[in-house]
């Protein structure tokens, strides 16, 4: 049985727009775990299925510690959506990392404290393997795309994921540069765990916005700020997903096989 290729796209504030896309209409669904975050909006873009969920709601009212990130990856799921591209804004540990650039990591650090991180909580214990945490195919299209558009962007990097909703310390700052951390945000663990365990591809677009506060000659970071890099940055992505989507052709990779051996009990 041929696998038919669809994408979810997980939209941080204002990259959620549907006029990305052709014969968009919304999907309101319910899963297992509850309600996703907000609605799906399902479409097309060069004859590929796309579905767009906004993790943080439409009017981004969810707080990070708060999002329903099963719902969301099963909600994809259940839509059979292949891969995921998700975007979120960061915070630049590494001068060369500049407000404004993209960066395609490969690599996490969990600092989430509150945050259910498995579909198996019950019956059965899933140890999913996370040595190679983000798609690599689905990253190699992202950084090329990026590169023939001319974008300033980073083909490589660890994030580190942080509890929130606030703002680290300086001395935290400092303490994840010494861990070789590249950028900082409250959003990409667990939903990078969760759709490992759904069988989909996944891939993050972090747009770094600030220098965090560790930086002594920038301002320390403020959602003001934040959200005005966002705008700034928010047409170039979706210019981004425009030129990846129709790349993405592969149906066969790793990141969909290590559920088939990762489960016990049951």
């Amino acid at each position: 049985m041929v696998q038919i290729i669809k994408i979810g796209i997980i939209g941080g504030s204002g990259l959620e727009d549907p006029k990305i896309m052709e014969d968009f209409k919304e999907l309101n669904v319910h899963t297992k775990f509850g309600d996703p975050s907000s609605s799906l909006t399902t479409g097309r873009i060069n004859d590929i299925d796309v579905v767009i969920l906004s993790r943080h709601g439409k009017k981004h009212t969810i707080m990070p510690s708060n999002v329903n990130y099963r719902a969301n990856i099963l909600a994809l799921k259940e839509q059979k959506c292949t891969h995921i591209i998700a975007t979120t804004a960061c915070g630049s540990l590494r001068e060369e990392i500049k407000p404004g650039h993209l960066v395609f990591c490969d690599q996490f650090i969990d600092r989430t404290t509150k945050r259910a991180s498995t579909f198996y909580d019950s019956d059965k214990v899933c140890h999913i393997p996370m040595a190679e945490p983000f798609c690599a195919k689905l990253r190699k299209i992202l950084s090329e795309s990026a590169a023939e558009m001319k974008l300033e962007h980073h083909k490589k990097g660890t994030v580190i994921t942080i509890e929130g909703p606030r703002f680290s310390t300086k001395a935290e700052s400092h303490l994840f540069r010494q861990w070789n951390a590249d950028v900082i945000n409250m959003s990409t663990v667990p939903e990078v765990v969760l759709a490992r365990e759904a069988g989909i591809c996944y891939a993050v677009i972090a747009m770094s916005t600030d220098y965090d506060c560790w930086h002594s000659t920038e301002k320390d970071v403020n959602i003001e700020m934040v959200l005005k890099i966002m705008h700034q940055n928010a047409e170039n992505v979706k210019k981004l997903l425009l030129q990846t989507i129709p790349k993405i052709k592969y149906t066969e990779c790793q990141c969909q096989e290590d559920i088939k051996t990762s489960v016990i009990g049951g």
